[in-house]
């Protein structure tokens, strides 16, 4: 499995935690946001690939924001395949 933390922006929520079995998305995480929505977004994409949370969530807007936490999700989850493919890939910061 490998775990990978998302900064996010101009959003609610600051940081998105997933991890990844090839490019099956688990244990979806958000810090900050709506609590309530965010926690239903991750149950029901548990076990979802990139390519279905990126064709459902890309481009989804909140408000007069350029972008939202799935469309974040969206970007995190992609970033975070990318990262498993890359030997070099070292994370930015360290966790608690």
């Amino acid at each position: 499995m490998f775990h990978y933390d998302y900064l996010t922006t101009s959003t609610c929520s600051s940081l998105i935690s997933l991890d990844l079995d090839g490019n099956v998305v688990h244990n979806i995480r958000f810090i900050g946001g709506c609590n309530g929505n965010l926690k239903a977004i991750s149950l029901l994409l548990e076990g979802r690939t990139v390519e279905e949370i990126e064709s459902k969530l890309s481009g989804v807007l909140c408000g007069n924001r350029p972008t939202s936490c799935s469309d974040q999700l969206a970007k995190a989850a992609r970033a975070a395949y990318n990262a498993s493919l890359d030997p070099d890939y070292r994370p930015d910061f360290d966790e608690d």
